[in-house]
């Protein structure tokens, strides 16, 4: 698990290996993550956007923005968390993500970037 706190705002990430499939002509690997949001400052914040930079060793960086997480803005008092699955295909059994969400501190009214580490993805045959 890797994990990195913004302006109070705790991000932990957990991966995992999904399998294999043929798409288009070509063989791609399937990984998952798990990301839990965890507000831990004393304003209530709202996510209102992402973007992440995915990178496959075997191709271009691929950058995906888009509102909210898995169709929700999710809003986070003092203490409270979001849980959220995803996950991505890469041509290669190597690779990595990072990025930011956009996010809005009610009590301010302020817009702000919390960091998301970089997290890697690899299948586990991949590495020695």
């Amino acid at each position: 698990m890797v994990t990195q706190i913004t302006k109070g705002i705790k991000i932990s990430v957990e991966t995992s290996f999904e399998g294999t499939f043929f798409k288009n002509q070509h063989i791609n690997f399937a990984f998952g993550y798990n990301i839990t949001i965890e507000n831990q400052s004393k304003d209530t914040v709202q996510l209102t956007a992402r973007h992440w930079q995915i990178y496959d060793s075997l191709n271009d960086i691929e950058v995906v923005d888009g509102e909210g997480v898995i169709g929700k803005k999710p809003v986070l008092k003092p203490g409270d968390s979001h849980t959220y699955s995803s996950g991505c295909l890469l041509i290669s059994p190597i690779g990595s993500m990072r990025g930011y969400y956009d996010m809005i501190n009610f009590t301010t009214t302020r817009k702000f970037r919390v960091y998301i580490p970089t997290f890697k993805l690899y299948a586990p045959f991949a590495l020695n």
